[in-house]
Order: structure tokens, then sequence, then C-alpha cells
């Protein structure tokens, strides 16, 4: 199964705010280090936003930042949401009337067996999972970027 552009935008922006948690960042951080383009993403921190995915925070000093821990958003989860439960192959439509054999193909039924079972491994996954190497993202996403104060405190 291929995920969507707009999944795979949607794994990057949380990745991207899950590697440093208390840095604030924004659309064009996201996706100056992604190399993607800013309007894609716009789109998609919208739906992120609506969802409950990501808190945007408005006003100087504000941006994008996870509502929750990355141990409580499941990619399974996530992917559902941006990708649908629905089958690989439409099977000729969902009622299958126009197709010969639909009263007696088996091919849906394996299909749907190999969705289950992809879900069901994005499932036993979180967004903690994904950044487990924290370091490693954010020395490759943030090398030209200062790096963050801790929410609330100022420099002199």
């Amino acid at each position: 199964m291929k995920l969507t552009a707009f999944t795979d935008y949607s794994l990057r922006v949380l990745i991207y705010l899950a590697a440093q948690p208390e840095r604030r960042a924004t659309i064009a951080d996201i996706a100056t280090a992604f190399g993607v383009s800013e309007n894609h993403l716009t789109k998609v921190v919208h739906f992120l936003g609506k969802g409950g995915w990501l808190a945007t925070v408005r006003g100087k000093g504000g941006g994008l930042e996870l509502p929750m821990p990355p141990e409580l958003i499941g990619v399974g989860k996530l992917v559902r949401e941006t990708e649908g439960e629905g089958l690989p192959a439409d099977c000729c439509g969902d009622d299958g009337d126009h197709c010969a054999i639909a009263r007696i193909c088996r091919l849906r039924g394996v299909l749907e067996e190999a969705v289950g079972a992809f879900y069901g491994v994005l499932d036993k996954y979180t967004l903690a999972d994904l950044v487990h190497n924290r370091q490693a993202l954010a020395k490759a996403l943030f090398a030209e970027q200062p790096v963050a104060l801790p929410a609330g405190r100022r420099t002199a």
C-alpha cells in the first residue's frame, strides 16, 4: 500500500515538531527542512490543527506545536484519518455491480486482510517511537537554525 503525499507530509510535520518539542515551528521552517512546498504544508497543517493533532499559537513567538506528548499520538490512527481504511483496489466500485465475478471473488477478502495487517503494524507505534533518535533528527532538521530556549525562558 502506498501512502499519499498528504499522509507523508502529515507524518513529517509531526516528526519535525516531536524532534524538538520545546520549540515552536512555522510552516516555512518545516517546508525548508524537508524541501517541500509551503502551499502543500498549509493544507496539511490546517487538517492536523482541525483534527487536534497539532496546536497553533498566534502572535509574536507563535507557531505550531504538539498539543500532547508524542507517546499519545498513534501512527495508525493518524494514517487512518489521512488515508481512510479503504481497500487498495476499488473492485469495480463499492457495490461490485460492474464486476462479473463479484459474488464469488475472494480478492476483496484478501485485500481487506492485507489492509488490516497494514494498520495492525502501524497501530503498534506512536510518534515517540518515530522520534526515538531525537538527537540525530534534530541535527538533521535544525542544523541551520538557532537552538531553541525552553518555553517561558528569555535571553537578557
